[in-house]
């Protein structure tokens, strides 16, 4: 089974908003509301989170943009030497064979 990176960052987004969520469910409490602290502290929840979302969009993006241009460079290079990728390829089949053979 194979992860993007942006399942991961969605996986852990979720993760993240579920224990804000539980979090803000306990400072929900009327009782609480006379408390100035809960206020500021719900409110640093909130800001928190929202960074935390800045910060995983970013870092998904930033994956996106490394991956393409390791794919745009694989291609220059497949095309540029086009008989050691073909090389390569062979080698690694012959060997792949050879390890099934063995079974």
């Amino acid at each position: 089974m194979s992860f993007s990176v942006s399942d991961t960052v969605s996986s852990a987004q979720q993760d993240l908003e579920r224990l804000v969520s539980d979090l803000r469910g306990l400072l929900a409490s009327k009782d609480l509301d006379s408390i100035p602290q809960i206020g500021a502290l719900r409110d640093r929840i909130d800001e928190g989170l929202s960074r935390a979302r800045e910060s995983a969009v970013e870092a998904a993006q930033e994956a996106a943009r490394q991956a393409r241009e390791a794919a745009a460079a694989a291609d220059r290079y497949a095309h540029d030497e086009p008989w050691r990728v073909a090389g390569a390829a062979l080698a690694v089949g012959a060997l792949v064979g050879f390890l099934l053979a063995r079974r």
